[in-house]
């Protein structure tokens, strides 16, 4: 294995003060909506260019290829994508290994400064990247923002934390010693991001590694490789040193399961879904000829999540609340509400009250930003349409329940309703993942504990509610990672809201939190006698 030089030191910027959320853009002013326009106009020029793997530096292509296809518009190709194999696992492998050896010991101003380089370019191209993700994922303008603010946000933030990271010393010294505490990079990574944050999340895990002084396989989601690829190329712009990351779309059964087995693969860092997720953590288990180390899972996977409405709330908060959180991105969000768990108390005025609310949500191409634009491919579109099928066999629909047809033949699903489900249906147990949203009937609240509580899953939650005694009980026992009280549960913020769920719902990551770099990391004591 030939070690790789780095070929380019990367001038250091320090951080610019403390770290601050990136201010989300107000489209309501004339100049950020024609900016975005026009970006639309530039980017759908640039719609179904071909682009290449990337593996070590070198640009491959291959006889297989991935259409990504817009799904508001499923005869529109985004992009066309090499098809890595099985075949380019060991030649992925060996450039990250290569590349190891030098970014393992750069400084870690080095690699901070790429990270902060890359935040200032995706600054400088916002307008663009929006563009990107309302094509080839169908978010409209609002949700394409919060996907690249929040890109940006893990950029700035990870580099922060490398710093401090770096800056670590052991609880006390030692008498007579010197003592250090090193936090270590692991090695190769493989990352496997999902296609629903196709920038923010696939950004994050990658920038994660990297900053940690990790080489990263990358294998982004089939739905969106061009936003990977574009991601990819401004990395490379700010200064990326060949086979740092290994750009490589590819088929999770071949090129995934490879890279994930490779005996020389350190860690894996996925989003998606629980039977991916579990299928990788049983694969990374077991060990192979070669393999010195047990390999570490970090795992982000499903949801089933649910909003408890009490009688003490405030409704009109509370319904809009629902109606964001189950709606958004056309519920297509790991921490989307799709159980609204409401006190018997104000049942029937708030169905009647979240009926009128979705009747005034506007489904259409995410280019002219509507509300709701499409699900994601062909195949999301028939399972939701195989789950209202189920929902009208376990409650009383009540808004939505059928597809909304469009000239271009998008995958549009009208934002549906159930209520009256049962708490063990199928609709209140299983993650759907699109606009589907089941209302389920509690006496009190201690049952609506009992009931948010009965999911395998435990991403996220939500608590309406004034009483302070609920809050507190609810603290302390709705068994979630992320819990919001009188707000949406989506929408968490890197620094504010570290995520990651229990149970079935992952490793508990924590990503955009103070303890997240920690996993891509090994601590290592050093003692030296003072003499």
């Amino acid at each position: 294995m030939a070690t790789i030089e780095l070929s380019t030191v990367i001038p250091y910027r320090a951080p610019q003060g403390e770290f601050r959320n990136e201010p989300f853009v107000d489209f309501g002013r004339e100049e950020n909506a024609r900016a975005m326009r026009e970006a639309l106009t530039r980017v759908g020029d640039q719609l179904g260019q071909e682009y290449d793997l990337v593996i070590g530096g070198k640009r491959i292509r291959t006889q297989g290829k991935i259409r990504s296809l817009n799904p508001a518009n499923p005869s529109q190709v985004v992009g066309v994508h090499q098809k890595a194999g099985a075949e380019h696992a060991e030649v992925a492998m060996q450039a990250a290994l290569g590349a190891y050896e030098s970014w393992r010991i750069a400084p870690v101003e080095e690699r901070v400064s790429l990270l902060l380089r890359t935040a200032e370019l995706l600054r400088q191209r916002k307008f663009e990247f929006l563009a990107w993700l309302t094509y080839e994922v169908g978010k409209n303008w609002g949700e394409a923002d919060a996907d690249v603010a929040e890109t940006i946000d893990f950029l700035e933030f990870y580099a922060r934390e490398a710093l401090r990271l770096a800056a670590a010393t052991t609880p006390i010294q030692y008498p007579g010693e010197r003592n250090e505490l090193l936090y270590l990079p692991l090695g190769v990574c493989a990352v496997i991001p999902p296609w629903n944050f196709p920038l923010a999340i696939m950004a994050g895990m990658t920038s994660a590694a990297v900053v940690t002084g990790n080489t990263v396989v990358l294998k982004p989601s089939s739905d969106s490789p061009t936003i990977a690829a574009r991601f990819f190329s401004l990395l490379e712009e700010a200064g990326l040193p060949p086979g740092v990351v290994n750009f490589c779309p590819g088929s999770g059964a071949t090129f995934g399961n490879a890279i994930v087995e490779h005996p020389k693969t350190r860690f894996i860092a996925f989003t998606g879904s629980k039977e991916v997720g579990l299928d990788i953590h049983a694969r990374a288990a077991q060990t192979r000829p070669g393999q010195i180390w047990i390999k570490r899972t970090i795992l982000e996977m499903g949801g089933k999540d649910s909003i408890i409405v009490q009688a003490d709330c405030d409704l009109d908060a509370a319904v809009t609340g629902v109606l964001q959180s189950a709606f958004g991105f056309s519920g297509q969000k790991c921490s989307a509400c799709s159980r609204a768990i409401v006190d018997d108390n104000i049942y029937d005025i708030f169905v009647d009250r979240l009926r009128e609310g979705v009747e005034k949500l506007q489904v259409g191409n995410p280019v002219a930003n509507p509300n709701i634009g499409p699900v994601v491919n062909e195949s999301a579109y028939a399972s939701m349409l195989r789950y209202i099928e189920i929902g009208k066999q376990e409650g009383r629909l009540i808004a939505g329940g059928k597809p909304v047809e469009t000239p271009e033949r998008g995958y549009y699903i009208a934002p549906t309703i159930f209520a009256d489900i049962a708490p063990n249906a199928r609709l209140a147990q299983e993650e759907i993942f699109g606009p589907v949203l089941a209302i389920i009937r509690c006496k009190g609240f201690e049952h609506a504990l009992e009931i948010a509580n009965n999911t395998e899953y435990g991403l996220t939650g939500a608590v309406y509610t004034s009483s302070r005694e609920k809050i507190a009980r609810a603290r302390r026992d709705f068994h979630v990672g992320n819990l919001y009280f009188n707000r949406k549960c989506t929408g968490a913020m890197v620094g504010a809201h570290p995520f990651g769920g229990f149970n079935m719902s992952g490793t508990d990551s924590k990503a955009g939190g103070p303890d997240y770099l920690y996993l891509f990391t090994q601590a290592k004591s050093a003692a030296e006698k003072l003499v």
